[in-house]
């Protein structure tokens, strides 16, 4: 099993758990409102007068063989919409009750 963190524009969000569903990606936990930048050309996301947007998170749990086709998914929507902003980082899930 992985976990998969995605850090998006709120504008994502809808979309996001949409196609979750549809690939069978059912568990999850996001955050509505965070914080941030992007490490190298990613416009702040502050909820500032300066940088008004905002961030959402998500924490997906996904089987290992479904990984792939939700990272691909995400690649294709931030090449659509850059500007936007949406990372997503993988982690190795070993143990969980």
């Amino acid at each position: 099993m992985k976990a998969i963190f995605i850090a998006f524009d709120q504008a994502y969000y809808e979309r996001i758990v949409e196609n979750l569903n549809k690939m069978g990606c059912r568990g999850f936990t996001a955050w509505e409102q965070v914080f941030g930048r992007g490490s190298k050309t990613g416009e702040p996301h502050y909820g500032s007068h300066a940088w008004p947007s905002m961030c959402s998170a998500m924490m997906v749990m996904v089987e290992d063989d479904r990984v792939d086709r939700v990272l691909d998914y995400l690649r294709e929507q931030d090449r659509l919409t850059p500007k936007l902003g949406l990372r997503a980082f993988v982690w190795e899930i070993t143990q969980f009750i």
